[in-house]
């Protein structure tokens, strides 16, 4: 409920609006939060959308990606989220290089993406890159 109103609060500002992004990104959490899924995935949808159209910086879309990672996760959608997640990690390499702890932390979901589809060799790849041995 505080995500919705905080939600239609901020609705009436421009698209561009720091503030207005901030609260959907609220409206997507609090959704995924109380396992609205389906309408989290709509919302998480939007909010990447606005994002390129805005040419918004790189760090906000990466986020946005991440976030619509776990919608398709939570959805059983496991396809999509690795996808996603190879895009968000591939994108973190180049933004903050390979030893950044945004790096790390795309990495690790990149990783948990490949497990849950039982791609084993991939993940052992993706964590050596990571965690040398």
């Amino acid at each position: 409920a505080l995500s919705w109103a905080c939600w239609k609060t901020y609705l009436g500002r421009p698209k561009a609006d720091h503030i207005r992004r901030v609260a959907l990104t609220q409206l997507g959490n609090g959704l995924s939060d109380a396992r609205h899924h389906l309408d989290a995935l709509s919302v998480r949808k939007t909010d990447l959308l606005m994002l390129r159209c805005l040419g918004a910086p790189e760090e906000n879309v990466l986020a946005a990606q991440g976030n619509l990672a776990s919608t398709y996760q939570s959805l059983g959608r496991f396809e999509e989220a690795l996808s996603m997640r190879r895009d968000v990690y591939s994108g973190r390499l180049k933004l903050n290089g390979e030893e950044h702890e945004y790096t790390l932390v795309a990495a690790n979901g990149y990783a948990l993406s490949l497990k849950q589809l039982n791609r084993f060799k991939e993940v052992k790849s993706v964590l050596r890159k990571t965690m040398p041995v």
